[in-house]
C-alpha cells in the first residue's frame, strides 16, 4: 500500500513539472474561454456532480488558474449539509495549488506558467485590517456575507447555460478557476503542488493557530480538541513552539496514533470519562492547561476548550467553523478571572504575504505535511473523498487532476 502511495506522489510530482512547463509555453488558450470538469453542488445534501463548465477568461486584476491539486476540507462539507451558507449552484473547494494559465489586465504580481496557491482570504493591501500589522480577515473577503461571485460581483463560471457562483473567491473543485489577483500567492517554482495544496488552508489555519494567535510558549501545557487535519496542524505548532506537554482530544481513537506521530504526548477519549472532559484536563495539568484549541466547530466544545484551561492566565483558541447562526452563552466570570478567549481565520496569517513564507519553509524541510495526506484520489472520485472524511476514515484526501 505504501508502495503505491509513493509511485503515486511521483507520478503527481512528475505530472506537476510537465504541467507548469506546458502552461509557460503554450497560453493557445489566453483570452478564450475553457471548457472543463468541475464538481457542481446544485443542491444541499445531495453528492456533488461531475459536470462540464465553461470557465470565462480573466477580467481585469483577475488570474485564470489550473488547479494540479485540491485538498478535501471540512469547510466544503459544512456548505454540502448548509451549516455554512454560501448561494447554489456552487462550485466549492478552497484547499488547492495550480499553475497560472492566464491573467488579467493590469495583473503585475504573476504572470502565465507561476506556481501559486489561491487565497481563500485575499489580502488586498488597502483595507484598514490588511494596514493593521496583527490582523488578516481582510474587508474583501466572501465570508462575512458570502455572495458566490468576484470582487466584480460575477462569477466566471456557467454550465448547461446557468451561471455557477463560486465559493469564498477560488472555486477549485474544477480543472480551471478563475480569482482576483489579491486572492492569490505564487510559490516556490520547485514546490510539489500535491503536498503545498494544504497550505491554501488545513495546515495554516492549525499551525498558525498555535504559533501566531496563541503564541504557544516554551514548556507549556497545550489541549487540541479534534483531531482532523487542521487539529494535527494545531499539534504540529505546539511542538514547534516548544510546549512540554500536547494532550490531543478526540472520540475518534483510531486518530490517536496519527497524533503522537506529529507530536502529541498523549490524547484521550472523552467517552472514556464519567465527569465532563475540563474536569479531566484541569486534574492532569494540575490545575489547567496553558493553552487549549477547539478544533471541531461545536458550540459544547468550545465551552469545554474554555473551561479546561487555566482561570488566571489560560488562553483558549476557537478555530472549528461554528453552525450557522447559532449563539454561545457564558458567565462572565470565567473571563473575569483572567481567561482569554479568541479566535482567528487561517491561523491569523496575512494570506499573500505569509503563504509562499511557509511554502519555503516547507521546501526548506521546517515541516512535514505527509503525515496529514492519508488518501490521493483522481478527481472523478470526490464523493468518495467526503465520504471518507465524513466516517472519519481520513485526514486530508488530495483530489488530483
Amino acid at each position: 500500500m505504501y508502495l503505491l502511495y509513493v509511485l503515486e506522489q511521483r507520478r503527481i510530482c512528475k505530472n506537476s513539472h510537465l504541467l507548469a512547463c506546458r502552461e509557460s509555453r503554450n497560453m493557445s488558450t489566453a483570452g478564450k474561454v475553457i471548457k472543463c470538469k468541475a464538481a457542481v453542488l446544485w443542491e444541499l445534501e445531495k453528492p456533488f456532480s461531475i459536470e462540464e463548465v465553461e470557465v470565462a477568461p480573466p477580467k481585469a486584476y483577475e488570474v485564470r488558474i489550473k488547479i494540479v491539486a485540491t485538498g478535501i476540507c471540512r469547510s466544503d462539507d459544512h456548505v454540502v449539509h448548509g451549516s455554512i451558507v454560501t448561494p447554489l449552484p456552487v462550485i466549492l473547494g478552497h484547499e488547492a495549488a495550480g499553475i497560472v494559465e492566464s491573467v488579467g489586465e493590469g495583473v503585475t504580481m504573476v504572470k502565465p506558467g507561476d506556481k501559486v496557491i489561491p487565497l481563500f482570504i485575499p489580502q488586498c493591501g488597502k483595507c484598514s485590517v490588511c494596514k493593521h500589522p496583527e490582523a488578516n480577515f481582510c474587508c474583501q473577503n466572501d465570508l462575512n456575507k458570502p455572495r458566490g461571485t468576484l470582487s466584480d460581483g460575477s462569477s466566471r463560471f456557467t454550465c448547461k447555460g446557468k451561471p455557477i457562483l463560486q465559493f469564498l473567491g477560488t472555486s477549485t473543485f474544477a480543472q480551471y478557476t478563475v480569482v482576483d489577483e489579491m486572492s492569490v500567492a505564487k510559490i516556490d517554482a520547485a514546490s510539489p503542488l500535491e503536498k503545498v495544496c494544504l497550505i491554501g488552508c488545513g495546515f495554516s489555519t492549525g499551525y498558525g493557530s498555535a504559533i501566531k494567535v496563541a503564541k504557544v510558549t516554551q514548556g507549556s501545557t497545550c489541549a487540541v480538541f479534534g483531531l482532523g487535519g487542521v487539529g494535527l496542524s494545531v499539534v504540529m505548532g505546539c511542538k514547534a513552539a516548544g510546549a512540554a506537554r500536547i494532550i490531543g482530544v478526540d472520540i475518534n481513537k483510531d486518530k490517536f496514533a496519527k497524533a503522537k506521530e506529529v507530536g502529541a504526548t498523549e490524547c484521550i477519549n472523552p467517552q472514556d470519562y464519567e465527569k465532563p472532559i475540563q474536569e479531566v484536563l484541569q486534574e492532569m495539568s494540575g490545575g489547567g492547561v496553558d493553552f487549549s484549541f477547539e478544533v471541531i466547530g461545536r458550540l459544547d466544545t468550545m465551552i469545554s476548550a474554555l473551561l479546561c484551561c487555566q482561570k488566571a492566565y489560560g488562553v483558549s483558541v476557537i478555530v472549528g467553523v461554528p453552525p450557522n447562526s447559532e449563539n454561545i452563552s457564558i458567565n462572565p466570570m470565567l473571563l473575569l478571572t483572567g481567561r482569554t478567549w479568541k479566535g482567528a481565520i487561517f491561523g491569523g496569517f496575512k494570506s499573500k504575504d505569509a503563504v509562499p513564507k511557509l511554502v519555503a519553509d516547507f521546501m526548506a524541510k521546517k515541516f512535514s505535511l505527509d503525515s496529514l495526506i492519508t488518501h490521493v484520489l483522481p478527481f472523478e472520485k470526490i464523493n468518495e473523498g467526503f465520504e471518507l472524511l465524513r466516517s472519519g476514515k481520513s485526514i486530508r484526501t488530495i483530489l488530483t487532476f
